[in-house]
């Protein structure tokens, strides 16, 4: 067994939430009066924490804005907002073949702690809450915000694991380019927020369309 810890982000790798964290974060911005941008320059930040991402997105905000901006995000992600989201096909299948050959699970994401402990309560797997799976999980606000690959290096040192031994699985360049940085080997999957060119230009050790073909190349390669 090749890989010991497979780490995921979160949002477009293994929930299909990209549509509903381009709609809160047009809203949070008609709220706030931000100019308005193209949803692709939206779909470019998901998975950078919220701080770097507002900056990216409107780089002429200022800190009341931002402070606002995480406020109205946050509440149109969890209450107004009416796109939907849920696993992608196959997640719970992969989560059980995974756990059956003894690997564990972790989560490395952009979200904050209190966003990601609610996803793990309120989003099942069998009837379980899904943060049962994991074995440890780093967010953005409790580290450095993704390219930097400082929450990749907590996760290997609290479950104790060199970085030939972990496999991240992303849908952003900056998942891959954390791995890749830290001599990690990584997963893109193509079906979240970036293309396949951007992706494939960190080098991942594969590109995936599907959950079920990130199964089927973790079984035949890690």
């Amino acid at each position: 067994m090749k890989y010991e810890v497979i780490i995921f982000d979160w949002d477009g790798t293994l929930v299909d939430s990209t549509g509903r964290i381009v709609d809160s974060m047009q809203r949070a911005g008609v709220e706030v009066g931000l100019p308005s941008v193209p949803d692709s320059a939206v779909q470019n930040i998901i998975g950078l924490g919220l701080p770097e991402a507002l900056k990216t997105v409107w780089p002429m905000i200022d800190a009341q804005q931002l402070e606002q901006m995480t406020r109205e995000y946050a509440r149109n992600f969890v209450y107004d907002s009416k796109v939907a989201m849920d696993f992608f096909p196959g997640v719970a299948e992969l989560f059980a073949d995974l756990t059956a050959t003894g690997r564990r699970l972790a989560v490395a994401t952009g979200k904050s702690r209190k966003g990601l402990d609610r996803m793990f309560t309120e989003l099942l797997i069998d009837d379980q809450p899904v943060g049962q799976q994991f074995a440890a999980s780093r967010c953005a606000d409790e580290t450095r915000s993704k390219p930097h690959p400082l929450m990749l290096q907590e996760l290997l040192t609290e479950l104790q694991v060199n970085a030939d031994a972990a496999l991240m699985v992303g849908d952003t360049s900056y998942d891959l380019a954390m791995a890749r940085d830290i001599g990690m080997h990584s997963v893109g999957m193509s079906h979240g927020a970036h293309d396949d060119d951007v992706l494939l230009s960190c080098e991942p050790q594969a590109l995936c369309h599907t959950i079920e073909e990130l199964n089927l190349w973790i079984k035949t390669n890690g």
